[in-house]
């Protein structure tokens, strides 16, 4: 993350740990693992009409190879009829990989761009 904050004018480790220890709760966080090692980790918490996805990160030298996918997948069919929200750097490689997997972009703030996708199930109950 630090060279797309950089790229922003964002980067500042202090306000990093502020809001990773506003946003820590451990029962969210999942570690995601490949081929035995730790790969990354995935916060996922839920809220009474949606979920949200936050400090999804997967290590460099894992990116590429579909884990991010196959995770986000995952978490995408655990409650595939609830809308998933999360929140995008502006400018990062991420919003494509988001925007591929059917989220759609609803508004953007000051450095974020912010993300729903509707659920599997979107479709069929607004018909």
């Amino acid at each position: 993350m630090r060279p797309h904050l950089e790229r922003v004018g964002r980067f500042d480790p202090a306000r990093r740990r502020a809001r990773m220890r506003a946003a820590f709760d451990p029962a969210a966080f999942r570690l995601i693992e490949a081929e035995g090692r730790m790969a990354g980790c995935v916060a996922v918490l839920d809220h009474p009409d949606h979920r949200e996805i936050h400090s999804f990160y997967i290590e460099p030298a894992a990116q590429g190879r579909g884990l991010g996918r196959a995770v986000l997948d995952a978490i995408l069919a655990e409650q595939p009829a609830r809308p998933v929200r999360l929140e995008v750097l502006k400018e990062s490689p991420a919003a494509r990989f988001y925007e591929r997997a059917g989220f759609r972009l609803t508004h953007e703030s000051a450095f974020d761009l912010h993300y729903e996708h509707p659920g599997v199930g979107a479709a069929v109950r607004g018909a």
